[in-house]
Formats: C-alpha cells, sequence, structure tokens
C-alpha cells in the first residue's frame, strides 16, 4: 500500500537538492562511498581481458554470471537482486562481435524472457555495442542469426516501431533439441550518451511497456539490461523500477536517503551505477514523477490497464510482421560485422557516459504463456497503421512514406559513411603501432643455418 509520507519524503529530498543545487556533492558521495574493493579476479584474467568492453568495468566475483557448457565460463555480466520487491537484473554490457554467442547462451541459460537495451549502436561516432539481434529482412538485415559455438538460433518474429522505443519479438532455440523460447526484445532509441531521456513521462512510459510485458516478475528468469558499459544508463533503469516498487509496497520509510541507501547496496553487486549527477537527478525526477501517477491511479499499477495492448510473453507465434522502417541496412551491418574493433569497440579505458568515473589501466523448452498482440499499443507513440477510405488522403500517406523513406536513406547513408571513416582511421592507427613496435624491435642477426641469434654489442660490450 503506497505511504503519501513515503512520497513526500523522496519529493521533498529532491526539491531541497534541486533548490541547494546539490546533485554533484551527493553524487561525489555516493562515488565515495560507493566504490568497493571488491575482487574481480575472473574479469582480470589474461585470458578473459578481452571480453570486456571497457577495461575499468568489470563485474565482481561474487555477482558475476557464470556460464557452463562452454569454452569460457566467464562474460561481462553481473546479477543485481533487491530482494524485498523480488526484483532479480542482470546488468551486462553491451555485447561485441566475439562475445555475442556468450550473450545469448547467458540468455538461455538463465532463463531470460525480456532484454532491456538502453543505448543505440553508435553514438559519438564511436560503435557502443554489436548488432546481436535480427533486424529482419524489411530492415536491410536478416530474419535469422545462428552462433553454432553455443548451439543456439535467434530469429525475429515481429517488431513494433514507436517514438522512443522499439519492442521486438525474438525466438531462441536451441539446435540440438529443438526447445525454444520466445524473448522479448525492448529498445529504448532516444536516450541520448552523456545525457538522460528526453523527459520522466517519456522514460515512465518506457518502463511501463516493460512492466506490462511481465518480463521483470519474479515467476520468470530475471530480465537482461544494458547500454554500453551497463553502468549508468542501465544502473538509473533498475534504480527507477525498484524505488517505484518500494513505494507501491510502502517499503521506503519517512525518512530522506532511501534511493542514495538502495543504490549503494546496488553498487555493491556491480560497480558503478549511476555515472553522471545529471543521471542521478533525472533518476529522483522519474521516481517523483512515477510516485504520482500511481497516487492518481489508486495504488493500482499503471502498467495494469494497458497489460493487454502491451507486449508479452506468447504461447502463440505472433503474425508475420509488417514491413518496418527506422533501422540500419544490410550495408552498414556488413560494414559493422566485418570491422568491429577486436579490442572493444572503440575506447576500452572509459564508461559509456562519464569518463572522469574511472582511470585508465595500463594493464527446457519452455514456451511462455499470453498471446503477443496482433498491434501495438495505442499510447500515441506508435505508427497508425490504419488505411484512409479518402482517396486523397491515401495519396498524401503515400507522399509522406516516400519523403520518409528518402529521409531514412539519407540517414542510413550517413551513418553507414561514418562507421566507414571509424573503420579506416582505426585501420591507420593499427598500421602506424606496427610500424613504430618494429622500429623500436632490438637489432639482431639471425643464422639462418643455426637458427641462432646474435645481439648487436653496444659501445659497453666485449666482442
Amino acid at each position: 500500500m503506497t505511504d503519501p509520507r513515503q512520497i513526500h519524503a523522496i519529493e521533498s529530498e529532491c526539491k531541497q537538492l534541486e533548490v541547494s543545487d546539490a546533485w554533484n556533492q551527493v553524487y561525489q558521495r555516493i562515488r565515495s562511498e560507493g566504490t568497493f574493493d571488491l575482487p574481480c579476479t575472473e574479469a582480470k584474467a589474461p585470458g578473459n581481458r578481452n571480453l570486456n568492453r571497457y577495461r575499468d568495468v568489470l563485474p565482481y566475483d561474487h555477482s558475476r554470471i557464470i556460464l557452463t557448457d562452454s569454452s569460457t565460463n566467464y562474460i561481462n555480466a553481473s546479477l543485481v537482486k533487491v530482494v524485498c520487491v523480488n526484483r532479480s537484473y542482470i546488468l551486462a554490457q553491451g555485447p561485441l562481435s566475439h562475445t555475442t554467442p556468450h550473450f545469448w547462451l547467458m540468455v538461455w541459460q538463465q532463463k531470460v524472457k525480456g532484454i532491456i537495451m538502453l543505448n543505440k549502436i553508435i553514438e559519438k561516432n564511436q560503435i557502443k555495442c554489436h548488432q546481436y539481434w535480427p533486424l529482419g529482412e524489411c530492415d536491410g538485415g536478416e530474419d535469422t542469426m545462428v552462433f553454432s559455438t553455443v548451439g543456439l538460433k535467434v530469429d525475429l518474429l515481429n517488431v513494433s516501431h514507436h517514438t522512443h522505443y522499439n519492442y521486438s519479438t525474438l525466438r531462441l532455440t536451441e539446435i540440438s533439441s529443438g526447445n525454444i523460447r520466445l524473448i522479448l526484445h525492448f529498445h529504448y532509441t532516444t536516450w541520448p550518451d552523456f545525457g538522460v531521456p528526453q523527459s520522466p513521462e517519456a522514460f515512465y512510459k518506457f518502463l511501463n511497456v516493460v512492466r506490462a510485458s511481465g518480463v521483470l516478475e519474479r515467476d520468470v528468469g530475471p530480465s537482461v539490461v544494458h547500454c554500453s558499459a551497463g553502468i549508468g544508463r542501465s544502473g538509473t533503469f533498475c534504480l527507477v523500477d525498484t524505488i517505484l516498487m518500494m513505494l507501491s509496497k510502502g517499503l521506503c520509510g519517512s525518512g530522506q536517503g532511501k534511493v542514495v541507501e538502495v543504490l549503494l547496496d546496488m553498487r555493491r553487486q556491480r560497480m558503478g551505477l549511476i555515472q553522471t549527477h545529471d543521471q542521478l537527478r533525472f533518476s529522483y525526477l522519474a521516481i517523483v514523477y512515477g510516485a504520482h501517477k500511481l497516487i492518481e491511479m489508486n495504488d493500482k499499477d499503471p502498467c495494469e490497464e494497458s497489460s493487454s495492448e502491451e507486449p508479452s510473453l506468447a504461447d502463440e507465434l505472433p503474425p508475420q510482421p509488417p514491413p518496418r522502417t527506422d533501422s540500419l541496412t544490410r550495408s552498414m551491418i556488413e560494414n559493422q560485422l566485418a570491422n568491429e574493433l577486436q579490442d572493444g569497440n572503440g575506447s576500452d579505458t572509459a564508461p559509456e557516459d562519464n569518463t572522469e568515473d574511472y582511470e585508465e589501466e595500463d594493464s527446457s523448452g519452455y514456451v511462455p504463456i499470453r498471446p503477443l498482440p496482433a498491434e501495438p499499443p495505442t499510447d500515441g507513440s506508435g505508427h497508425d497503421t490504419t488505411l484512409p477510405t479518402n482517396p486523397d488522403h491515401h495519396n498524401a500517406l503515400s507522399k509522406e512514406n516516400d519523403v520518409r523513406r528518402r529521409k531514412q536513406r539519407e540517414r542510413t547513408a550517413a551513418t553507414a559513411a561514418k562507421v566507414k571513416a571509424m573503420v579506416e582511421k582505426q585501420r591507420v592507427n593499427e598500421f602506424w603501432q606496427e610500424r613504430k613496435r618494429l622500429i623500436m624491435r632490438p637489432v639482431s642477426l639471425s643464422s639462418k643455418k643455426e637458427e641462432e641469434v646474435v645481439q648487436v654489442p653496444t659501445k659497453r660490450s666485449r666482442l
């Protein structure tokens, strides 16, 4: 039962921080108290270093996800539990090209039903995540991706585009047994790098779409939440969802400081959650907004009203997807797959949102229930698929679609050009690094017959 006093306590704390402009001060305290010297032995092992996107964002040993029946048991992902509200999240880095099979193996083994993605593939001219799920032929990609090294196959069944997010239904198949599971993929597309969502309202709508699907409930496996590093935007999402759940059950208490307390506990399970004071501020604003919505609904979860219209786990295959727009083309995906950096795609020493957070280092066949709706939720953000009866309206709609497709092609071409330029820059850099290494290598004379190496003497050495 929601207690208005608990909501008032968080709202008052938020207003005080806003008036005194103390967000950065509180955030620095969180960084100080929430940086724990816990072992990351497996993450730092020489054989696992190239499996990390960032060298300074690593999972703790005690909470890391452990893979089985694979060439490695390591993946950069952490299990974060909030026992009081029965929430479990897997916070993970955005998959690299060579860790994508491990990602899907984790999804299978942990019985994951939902994947929440909070970043774009390319941000600030850097590849922040591998294209790990099929986009579909209608979007210039493929309908199926096969990961033979882990014996899994992923098929795209349906996708729905909205203003701030897309959601897709994927079929994950274990090839050896033929067992299948349906996975819901939620992609928040307007959360900028180094920033926060456009508004608490837009984020709250996305959160309710995820909640209404049932993928966060305790009777299914933990949902995967990821961005690029899996700590900034991912931490914000989990903190807001958790506090709102606690408020709905009256578990926050009437004093201030509960939000920070919960965040510090989460940081014991995965390092660095919430990366900027702006993300901390947005978390409070989203919590206050959601709490007032909860009061307006008279303690009824607002996602329940639209649950029949939102994506859900299905016991039947959804209908074939309609034509889709606003995504990457095949040529871009092929360039990305071929050229993605082997050492972690760009900067491997900085977290996704705030480079000053860390210093650089040198060194069973379950088929889900409830059918997926044939139409997307009518929240005003999706595309209207109703066929107009007025011919003039139809012609106007066709012209509008032509303009939209043309603009999409222009955006796609621009993005592909950026990827090409990034790859070329990396190639040139690697070339000069190799030349530098060869020049600085000690000079030696080699005998072809005896395969002996004789070092060239220096002035101090004797012949």
